[in-house]
């Protein structure tokens, strides 16, 4: 029997793309009788959110992705809406994990905003690259007048534990953060394909796979910075600065697998999420 290779590939990237996730899902949240509430939800495919307090107060919600992962041709959005004067955390029900791709990459857009003396907490639990996994995140942030976030992602490139490694892959991170109309923050992370040979530079992470960036916009910045150096200790760092009219911190850390990375970064997560403190599923 004879196989013809290109459609053979064909079918194969067909059935893949008929396969992928294409998913998203949106929380608002309003301040109304003395307390921050749900305002309105939406649901679309494998995106799921869950609220398991709804009388806590700043509000928590839970992300999740009921795939139970990501792979190249997946789509997966987020909204958050956060109302004047409403207070919100936003964390996940498990570490986010993209495995390797077979055709093209897995796509996550973030969209969040708050309104005038709101808060947010954008407190997403690690994700997990494994080899040869392709990924790209946009994460957008537009914050009002007194308005404060906290924005948290951590990855881990592969689990050291299980004896899994990152050797190569794709993985793009693009972060735009405003105030008031204002850009305060903009990055752009990018690493692949050769991941493994990369952070084994000593000018990058000197072989560290596991890493998290934290950034705070609010008055209360200035005031954490020496606090965070405590706990970060010397691999990573923390800068703040004065912008646009508010206070903005960012920190970065690294360490040599998840586990220890999580031993510093849940006491920095509370530090700067204030009285709201670590998501309750953090803490499991």
């Amino acid at each position: 029997m004879t196989i013809n290779a290109s459609s053979s590939a064909a079918s194969d990237a067909a059935a893949i793309s008929s396969q992928r996730v294409a998913a998203h899902a949106r929380i608002d949240v309003a301040f109304r009788h003395g307390r921050s509430r749900l305002a309105r939800l939406y649901q679309d495919g494998a995106a799921k959110i869950r609220l398991p307090g709804t009388r806590s107060d700043p509000l928590e919600a839970v992300l999740i992705n009921m795939a139970g992962g990501l792979t190249g041709g997946d789509r997966l959005g987020w909204e958050v809406g956060i109302g004047d004067g409403a207070r919100c955390v936003i964390t996940t029900q498990a570490c986010e994990k993209v495995y390797r791709a077979l055709a093209g990459h897995a796509q996550v857009d973030v969209n969040l905003s708050v309104g005038k003396g709101g808060f947010l907490g954008w407190l997403p639990q690690e994700t997990i690259v494994y080899d040869r996994a392709a990924f790209s995140r946009r994460l957008d942030a537009d914050l009002a007048a007194r308005a404060e976030a906290l924005i948290v992602e951590a990855t881990i490139f592969g689990r050291s534990a299980m004896g899994e490694r990152a050797v190569h892959g794709s993985f793009r991170d693009r972060w735009r953060i405003s105030y008031e109309g204002r850009l305060v923050h903009g990055e752009d992370f990018f690493v692949g394909p050769d991941i493994e040979t990369t952070f084994a530079r000593p000018a990058s992470t000197g072989g560290r796979i596991a890493m998290a960036t934290l950034l705070l916009i609010s008055d209360r910045s200035e005031v954490l910075v020496e606090p965070a150096r405590r706990i970060i200790g010397d691999d990573g760092g923390v800068s703040t600065w004065n912008v646009a009219g508010t206070g903005k911190l960012l920190a970065r850390l690294y360490a040599e697998d998840g586990y220890e990375l999580r031993k510093r970064l849940a006491p920095l997560v509370e530090l700067l999420n204030g009285q709201a403190g670590l998501p309750r599923l953090w803490s499991l």
